[in-house]
């Protein structure tokens, strides 16, 4: 696919997506939503990829949906679901659980670890986007907001689901009821953020958890862990967990990971875990 409206590159293991509009905030339009699918099902396909980092070109993350998109819904005679579902678009991380199969829940289908690493202004559907990758790194004093109230809309993408999920009932009816501004630094005691940096040091420092997530993790293991963390998050059977944990362990016994990671730790080195077998 020629990409317009994202840039994307891989070194060592670790592919980075770059939400990328110029002068308009990194806001997000069919465009974007297509190219940025597609990277995702590309990356996570590619055997070289081993943790994949979204982010956004130039000093903010990504400011929601374009003005002229929205301005659009107003006058427009076309339903917006029916618009919406009218695109014909890459369907990564698909085909792993029923509940997976939508916008943004796609992410937990996918077989790698995604980090959003919030370099800017995050407001809106960003929000969501954000929400539904696994780790959450953000730039000191970076601006954070669904917007959504005081544009007279709902709560988007799932947001009304998986926020009390992160933060909590109370948090979440903080920042879904009233569409304020935080901060990353609010957000991070929230519980929404795994860590803030200064603007200096912010992308080496989440390449660096990147890249050590990629050297030293098993991708058979990371991947098991994914999908346990996700399925059991829409289930209320503690019991059932532990059993299948114990059947995971006994299934991943077997594989090469675990013997290279025992002879590893016997012999004090670092790990050499194969890729992902493509399926």
């Amino acid at each position: 696919m020629e990409l317009h409206v994202t840039e994307s590159s891989i070194e060592d293991g670790v592919a980075v997506v770059r939400l990328s509009r110029p002068g308009r905030g990194n806001s997000w339009t069919k465009r974007m939503n297509e190219e940025y699918r597609w990277l995702m099902a590309s990356h996570d396909a590619d055997p070289a990829v081993r943790v994949i980092v979204v982010t956004g070109a130039g000093r903010q993350f990504c400011v929601g949906a374009d003005f002229k998109a929205l301005d659009h819904y107003v006058d427009a005679k076309q339903d917006y679901v029916e618009s919406i579902n009218a695109q014909a678009l890459p369907e990564p991380g698909h085909g792993v659980r029923e509940e997976f199969d939508h916008e943004m829940v796609w992410h937990w289908g996918l077989q790698k670890p995604v980090i959003a690493a919030i370099n800017g202004a995050c407001a809106g559907i960003a929000v969501a986007l954000a929400s539904f990758c696994d780790l959450r790194y953000c730039v000191e004093g970076a601006k954070i907001t669904t917007s959504t109230p005081r544009l007279g809309l709902p709560a988007e993408y799932g947001l009304a689901w998986i926020l009390p999920r992160i933060v909590g009932l109370t948090h979440a009816m903080d920042i879904l009821v009233s569409g304020r501004v935080l901060r990353a630094e609010e957000a991070d005691r929230m519980g929404w953020l795994n860590g803030v940096f200064d603007a200096e040091s912010f992308e080496s420092k989440v390449m660096s958890i990147a890249r050590e997530l990629a050297k030293t993790t098993s991708p058979l293991a990371v991947k098991t862990a994914k999908r346990q963390v996700y399925a059991e998050l829409l289930s209320v059977n503690v019991g059932a967990a532990v059993e299948d944990s114990k059947r995971l362990i006994g299934q991943l016994m077997k594989a090469p990971d675990y013997l290279e990671g025992v002879k590893a730790l016997q012999e004090g080195r670092a790990p050499l875990f194969a890729a992902l077998a493509q399926q």
